[in-house]
């Protein structure tokens, strides 16, 4: 077994082995993803209230991240970074989620995105509100 080292991420110790590693890219990875989310949601709510600027900042801040995993055949680049630490390949290896969501996590979000925009697009044309 490998020496254990120990290292400081926001505020928790945590061990640096192989293991210690994997939770630290899982919880990256579950805290970024919980970002991105964040900006899916709020987007109609900001469309909503006329704050079309706040809406504009949350539509490119997910584009970029479409297009960070469409440059990257699909895939989150944290994905292979977790994997050199896991033999694991379930859809949830990653990322500290449930395997079903894991799994279906594009098309979630992604139809929501859409949605997201279709509706921010009525509202900025007045058609909402």
């Amino acid at each position: 077994m490998a020496p254990c080292r120990a290292a400081v991420a926001f505020g928790f110790v945590i061990a640096v082995n192989a293991s210690g590693k994997l939770v630290a890219i899982k919880s990256l990875h579950t805290f970024v993803w919980a970002c991105f989310v964040g900006c899916i949601v709020a987007i109609p709510f900001a469309a909503h209230s006329g704050s079309f600027r706040a809406a504009a900042v949350l539509i490119a801040i997910v584009l970029a991240e479409v297009v960070v995993i469409a440059l990257n055949r699909g895939r989150c680049p944290l994905t292979p970074l977790a994997a050199r630490y896991t033999s694991d390949r379930a859809s949830n290896f990653d990322i500290f989620l449930p395997i079903w969501l894991a799994r279906h996590n594009k098309t979630i979000f992604g139809a929501l995105f859409v949605a997201a925009l279709i509706y921010t697009l009525i509202a900025w044309t007045g058609r909402i509100g």
